[in-house]
């Protein structure tokens, strides 16, 4: 036997498909906020240009030091490229063998030369950027005693690409 559940004067039920309906509608809502949410989130993403843009590919090469000319200073030189369709930006040089290291660039005025400090070097999108004595180089202060053939690591900090070890090979002046 079944009985209909009692109410109250004035009150009223309402149907089991409504409150069924109702269930399914409350307990729907949380996925849905969060699915619209994460959505306009994801479209801010791409909007602002950094989605889907490819990694920069950096390989170093020909890393090369210079045996020392004298106490003072030495130079270092690499070859940097990037197969990647992004950019990337050399930061700093550093080695755990070395007491001062820093990224230097070749100025002439009035026919004179001189090194001065560079802050960084960019690496183009599917480019190749080599150092020399010329232009870019690592400048290598209060060097330790190298002779050729020596192998001096070096960390090259790239501002996307993290950290990249290379070993140098020490040659003679002008090599």
């Amino acid at each position: 036997m079944s009985s209909a559940p009692s109410t109250g004067p004035g009150e009223r039920t309402s149907p089991p498909w409504r409150r069924a309906a109702g269930g399914a509608l409350s307990a729907a809502y949380v996925p849905v906020v969060t699915c619209v949410t994460a959505l306009m989130l994801l479209t801010a993403y791409t909007k602002t240009g950094a989605a889907g843009e490819p990694p920069a590919r950096i390989s170093v090469s020909n890393a090369r030091i210079f045996v020392p000319p004298n106490t003072e200073s030495t130079a270092a030189f690499f070859d940097i490229t990037n197969t990647g369709a992004s950019g990337d930006v050399l930061t700093s040089v550093s080695s755990p063998e070395l007491r001062s290291t820093m990224l230097g660039q070749r100025v002439t005025e009035d026919g004179a030369g001189r090194m001065e400090p560079l802050d960084a070097l960019a690496i183009p999108a599917r480019s190749r950027v080599n150092m020399t004595p010329y232009d870019v180089d690592v400048m290598v202060m209060d060097p330790p005693k190298l002779k050729a053939g020596d192998r001096v690591r070096f960390e090259l900090w790239f501002r996307s690409s993290g950290r990249v070890v290379v070993d140098a090979v020490t040659v003679p002046l002008g090599a």
